[in-house]
């Protein structure tokens, strides 16, 4: 057994290769995951007119996805605590692959919607399967900047993805198939080979981890199950307790602020964008320039939350800038170059939000609540993802408004930013890493 002079440094190689391990792969696959879930917003700018699709039918295809999510979404996080993460994320990748790439058969609305249903259903369980599966192989001090760093994904899926499917636009009558089926094609296919992948590159749990040395096998494990010992705040065993759980579904009403404002970023902005008459591959680069400038803050908001031990005021602070930007899209309509801005203030709140998010709700279950807590935090927050987007395309139908589409947005984010900061008040600080 180590010493106790020897444990930083054995913690710190353990992490270290924990990390380099892990990271590289589930942070890929997240990314391929988000495309996969919003190049539909690419799509549109050639799919609407060719197949029929109205801004009302555009918005309810665009969030009937989270119905399909939110149903099988705590399903598929138990199913993933019985069967083994490396099983069943490998089943995930492969099922939403095949069905993103179906999505090239779009018909018309009816298949339009069935089609982003089922590709809900599919995904189900990854991401917050993913989140279970970190806090199996990261201590609680670790894991704002770990979630941040996977979460990252999302904005590098925006700033990778928009212009490269702007450019697959340009494949229009290749094969005689339009650019937009294209784009689902070409971007489904990593998920299916990663999927493949996945069975032998992931590991269950630290124990079963051949590519760790015995002592730091011994160390993580020893270190995960003292921290599983704490005293949470939701700890029962009953999965309907705990989906009912007053932290529960406060934290859900949090996350759905964030989950409506990144959602209807990658799905809406492109039309936005292409509206001020730029072409297919000017809209990809401009809308590309948020995403980035918000992928590096959220690392490093990430970043300063585990360097304080703080999780709820880097909560609550990105959800309130993200609120003022939005309000203050009002005074940039007509101005492209006042827009993207505050398109990128609002895509730096939401995703900084993130990783003290995830945080935070992990360290409030205990290990018997992770799996369904975890989950039905997650289906709750991304359920809003469905009444928003059909609002937003309601919205804009009805006054062509796109800073007022956004407003219920703003008024549930407010609440949230609220609801984190009151439940919080007593939350202790999680143990520092020091710089």
């Amino acid at each position: 057994m180590p010493t106790l002079s020897d444990e930083p440094n054995l913690e710190a190689t353990t992490m270290r290769r924990v990390s380099w391990r892990l990271m590289p792969f589930l942070l890929l696959a997240y990314l391929i995951c988000y495309i996969d879930r919003v190049n539909v917003g690419f799509a549109a700018l050639q799919m609407n007119k060719a197949v029929g699709i109205d801004p009302k039918t555009y918005g309810l295809g665009a969030g009937i996805f989270f119905v399909g999510y939110f149903i099988f979404e705590v399903p598929s996080n138990l199913a993933l605590q019985r069967f083994g993460a490396r099983t069943w994320i490998a089943r995930i990748m492969i099922s939403w692959g095949l069905c993103s790439a179906a999505c090239a058969l779009i018909g018309g609305p009816t298949s339009f919607l069935v089609l982003r249903f089922l590709l809900g259903v599919a995904e189900a369980g990854f991401f917050p399967g993913v989140i279970l599966y970190l806090t199996y192989w990261y201590p609680a001090q670790y894991r704002a900047i770990i979630v941040g760093i996977f979460m990252v994904a999302i904005p590098v899926a925006g700033l990778v993805g928009s212009p490269l499917s702007g450019a697959i636009l340009y494949m229009d009558g290749v094969l005689g198939l339009g650019g937009w089926q294209w784009i689902f094609i070409i971007e489904a296919a990593p998920a299916v080979l990663l999927g493949v992948a996945a069975f032998a590159w992931l590991t269950d749990r630290p124990q079963n981890a051949c590519w760790l040395t015995l002592p730091q096998q011994q160390w993580l494990a020893a270190r995960l199950e003292a921290e599983g010992r704490r005293v949470p705040r939701v700890s029962h065993d009953s999965v309907w307790r705990v989906m009912s759980n007053k932290y529960v579904l406060i934290m859900a009403l949090v996350y759905s602020g964030a989950v409506g404002a990144s959602t209807s970023l990658a799905l809406w902005m492109p039309q936005l964008v292409k509206s001020f008459g730029l072409t297919n591959w000017q809209t990809g680069l401009l809308t590309a320039v948020p995403f980035g400038i918000s992928a590096v803050w959220m690392i490093l908001w990430g970043r300063s939350s585990d360097r304080s031990g703080e999780r709820v005021w880097h909560n609550a602070l990105p959800l309130a800038w993200m609120v003022l930007a939005m309000v203050a899209t009002f005074f940039a309509i007509g101005s492209l170059w006042a827009m993207i801005p505050l398109l990128t203030l609002i895509a730096a709140g939401t995703y900084a939000s993130k990783g003290p998010f995830w945080a935070l709700s992990s360290e409030w279950l205990g290990a018997t609540a992770a799996a369904a807590g975890l989950a039905q935090i997650n289906a709750l927050g991304n359920l809003s993802g469905f009444f928003f987007n059909y609002m937003i395309g309601w919205i804009q139908a009805e006054t062509g408004s796109f800073p007022l589409a956004m407003m219920p947005i703003a008024v549930v984010a407010t609440i949230g930013t609220v609801c984190v900061l009151v439940i919080g008040r007593s939350q202790p600080r999680t143990a520092a890493i020091m710089p």
